[in-house]
């Protein structure tokens, strides 16, 4: 089975309702997050500045607070196109078990339902990749700029390894617990890299890209336990041998 086995079974499998919970959830409350960003800006805005200001040769003005807030705001719903891509990855996140275990109980049914982070827990990794993922990109723009023929391969490298690292880890650490999944990343590198590096494809198409985190999870769900399988049969040949 090959990564493209693995992407065509996630894909075959998007229509199922646990998939379109995630989604939405994870949709809704980007949303929600951004809106409400937007409108404490402008709110903030307006409280820090003064209901009127005396300028020279004009006297006093009462409406600066109003346009600096107006300002804000639209500041924040131009930044907020940047920014749906990281903070929808952020908040689909919390979500993405529910899509593994939708995975395993399609495809693997004989496994046993495998230990959920905790809250906090899972906070503290969402928040980590997410800071990660931002930093990488807005270091990647120097690079972007410096060597423009080469941007959307610098994007697709960093954003491959960045989100195979990431979605290997969400599974493998399921069933390997975090130094397991990290020892299985290590020996499999290339083969993650690329598998993130054909999730990152879709981070360049407009609303496809909010679908990356569920076909992301999906996808490395397939590629996990195809490479813990090889693992295993590798550790048991010698004895099958002997």
């Amino acid at each position: 089975m090959t990564i493209a086995r693995d992407v065509s079974l996630a894909l075959a499998q998007m229509g199922d309702r646990r998939f379109r919970g995630v989604l939405l959830r994870g949709i809704g409350l980007t949303l929600a997050l951004l809106v409400g960003a937007t409108a404490l800006v402008a709110w903030g805005i307006g409280w820090l500045l003064p209901d009127s200001v005396s300028l020279p040769w004009i006297g006093p003005v009462g409406w600066l607070d109003n346009l600096a807030s107006g300002a804000g705001g639209a500041a924040m719903l131009v930044l907020s196109v940047f920014l749906m891509i990281p903070v929808a990855s952020f908040c689909t996140s919390f979500f993405l078990d529910d899509v593994t275990d939708a995975v395993e109980a399609r495809y693997y049914p004989a496994l046993a339902p495998a230990p959920r982070l905790g809250l906090a827990e899972g906070l503290a990794e969402s928040l980590s990749f997410l800071g990660v993922l931002l930093v990488a990109n807005v270091v990647a723009l120097i690079a972007y700029l410096l060597v423009v023929p080469a941007a959307p391969f610098i994007f697709l490298a960093l954003n491959g390894y960045l989100l195979g690292r990431e979605y290997f880890q969400l599974v493998a650490r399921r069933r390997l617990g975090a130094q397991g999944a990290r020892a299985l990343r290590k020996r499999h590198a290339a083969r993650i890299w690329l598998a993130g590096i054909v999730m990152a494809v879709p981070l360049l198409v407009p609303v496809v890209n909010l679908l990356v985190p569920v076909l992301g999870a999906a996808t490395f769900t397939h590629l996990t336990h195809r490479l813990m399988a090889r693992a295993s049969s590798g550790r048991t040949s010698p004895d099958r041998a002997r």
